[in-house]
């Protein structure tokens, strides 16, 4: 390395020992060191020495020595007896709540240990966010954040909402569904019910397995509201779920004198403008649809209660344009519906503010779908082995992930799939669904495998949600190893509908990298939906697993949802316990600041 003042070249005469610090790179002449920090001696025989020597993020025209002089005399400031800066770091958390070993660390030790750390310190415990000083902070974060959300809640619940209860119409629309709810079911519409005979909104979200009858309890909530009088919106966010919606939902409530409305983003003007009309003037008691529901020509005689499905698909925004659709001074019940099971790690963090409803039984009849990957290379073989259940009399999926070619992807497409499969099955009806058919041509592609006339329906990741037809035993996924875990366990539960044996192959194209044959590895083992999403969320984090969720959930200084998920219970004892809201709201304040105003209900 060189530095341009020449005063430094006394200070590196030959056959002296130079200490330096910083970045090693290959230059244009060999290994380099660029600016690197000169030290008077090396750190170990600095007089005193007994700490480790930090290093900040910096930018230029800040040095590492700016930085360190600056956070060692504040350190020095706050920790001094009186001092004037002192209440920066009060311990506004009783110790006497403090887990263990947390409870040993104070606020300004656990900060003069991660900023100074002493040399007998496990370096490695260090560097992972293990050590104890680290915990105590995280800890400080976390509750922090948890306080945040309960403030956002109870500001939240002090809307009106319309009181509604049960009636003759549930009973009704129980003997229509014409199945027995299952122990799950009925306990969580009890739940439910419970909620809506309130007069203060319902904010929980509802979460089960797939093919777990999320639908049928949340048609149950809408019978309630419509017996009230009161309009209720069920959205979707894809046409195709919301149409199935729409399907369901008038098959069970059409018999009942109940009129379904349904709104999509590809109707004529004609048809949405008296569309609109029948939702203002409350001919319409459900409507389904997707985001057209949100739009500001959309408005609602009685709105009351907002069936939100996938609703981390949705943006906040979003959210809150169909809620707002209530009548002035009331603010609607909430449902929100997801059939990706939910890690107990982001419900206890991220979805706090929601009360979680879980159906964690599947309906009597269902076989365990056996789990196969196969590499590429297997094709034919595989092909065969479909002729074979088709003949059989049971019907197939086959799943691609794209639609037409792409330069990137190296993956097969699914028209390209079809017409292979056309070819290579001449005595089978094999049909083709993805999102750029028309609303008419899904329609029919699916109702066709739906009645039995397509045997094996090819298909994109559509047919991930809502899709049921228990006469498919078999389903591929071709280029499995580039979807997610979530994804996966989504689109096998559209078959072991049925009585018959069911099976799902993966079908990957090697070679596989470490992730992907993680993620092959733990669906092919497991069938527990909770079980796949935590291991999603240490394969893929918080961030990229939430997707559309609010910005300002899992922003986190200190605190890592996956490695601190141990404090979360202990987090949640001490939220519950403690009752002072000065000290709360002073808590809040140091973690968040002005970001205290992010949390929002939806």
């Amino acid at each position: 390395f060189f530095y341009f003042h020449s005063a430094l070249l006394a200070r590196f005469a030959t056959g002296s020992t130079v200490f330096v610090f910083g970045e090693v790179r290959k230059g244009p002449r060999g290994t380099a060191m660029f600016h690197p920090e000169v030290l008077d001696e090396a750190p170990s025989q600095r007089e005193g020495a007994s700490q480790y020597t930090p290093t900040y993020p910096s930018s230029e025209g800040l040095t590492q020595l700016q930085l360190r002089k600056v956070i060692s005399q504040c350190l020095e400031r706050l920790a001094a007896p009186g001092a004037r800066h002192s209440r920066a770091l009060t311990e506004w958390i009783p110790a006497s709540l403090l887990p263990e070993p947390v409870r040993e660390w104070s606020l300004i030790d656990a900060l003069q240990r991660l900023h100074h750390p002493p040399l007998d310190v496990p370096l490695q415990s260090l560097l992972e966010g293990r050590d104890p000083a680290t915990q105590r902070l995280a800890f400080e974060e976390l509750l922090a954040h948890r306080l945040g959300i309960r403030a956002s809640r109870a500001e939240s619940v002090q809307q009106a909402a319309p009181a509604m209860r049960r009636s003759a119409l549930s009973e009704q629309l129980l003997a229509q569904l014409g199945f027995t709810l299952t122990g799950a079911q009925a306990r969580v519409l009890t739940e439910l019910e419970t909620d809506l005979a309130q007069e203060l909104p319902m904010y929980r979200l509802l979460q089960g397995d797939v093919g777990s009858g999320k639908t049928a309890v949340a048609a149950l909530c809408a019978a309630v509201a419509v017996a009230a009088g009161w309009q209720v919106a069920v959205m979707a966010p894809t046409e195709l779920l919301a149409e199935q919606h729409y399907a369901n939902f008038q098959r069970w409530f059409a018999p009942l004198d109940i009129e379904v409305g349904w709104l999509g983003g590809k109707a004529s003007a004609k048809e949405r403008r008296l569309r609109y009309a029948h939702i203002g003037a409350g001919a319409y008691a459900i409507v389904c649809g997707t985001h057209a529901l949100f739009q500001s020509d959309v408005r609602f005689h009685k709105l009351g209660l907002c069936i939100i499905d996938e609703q981390h698909r949705f943006g906040v925004a979003q959210r809150m344009a169909l809620l707002e659709k209530a009548p002035e001074g009331l603010h609607p019940h909430q449902l929100t519906m997801t059939a990706t099971p939910i890690p107990r790690t982001l419900a206890m963090t991220a979805y706090a503010d929601l009360d979680l409803s879980v159906i964690d039984e599947l309906p009597p009849g269902r076989t365990p779908v056996e789990t196969v990957v196969l590499a590429e290379s297997k094709r034919d073989d595989l092909i065969a082995r479909i002729a074979g259940v088709l003949d059989s009399g049971q019907q197939c999926y086959w799943v691609c992930t794209l639609i037409t070619e792409s330069e990137t992807l190296q993956a097969s497409t699914a028209e390209d799939t079809y017409a292979s499969l056309c070819a290579a099955l001449p005595q089978h009806n094999v049909g083709l669904v993805h999102g750029k058919l028309s609303a008419l041509e899904k329609a029919q592609a699916m109702s066709g495998f739906a009645d039995g006339d397509t045997q094996l329906l090819v298909a994109t990741t559509v047919i991930e949600v809502g899709v049921d037809v228990p006469n498919a035993s078999l389903m591929v996924i071709e280029n499995a190893e580039r979807l997610g875990l979530s994804q996966l366990h989504q689109l096998r539960g559209r078959v072991g509908r049925g009585a018959a044996q069911s099976r799902c192959v993966l079908l990957y194209q090697p070679p596989l990298g470490n992730t992907s044959r993680a993620r092959l590895d733990t669906i092919r083992q497991n069938t527990d939906g909770f079980v796949i999403a935590e291991r999603d969320l240490e394969l893929r984090g918080p961030g990229e697993l939430l997707g559309t969720r609010q910005t300002g959930d899992l922003h986190y200084r200190i605190a890592d949802l996956i490695r601190d998920r141990g404090l979360l219970d202990a987090v949640q004892d001490v939220a519950d316990q403690w009752q002072d809201k000065p000290a709360e709201d002073a808590l809040i304040q140091r973690w968040l600041g002005a970001r205290s105003a992010e949390f929002s209900r939806v």
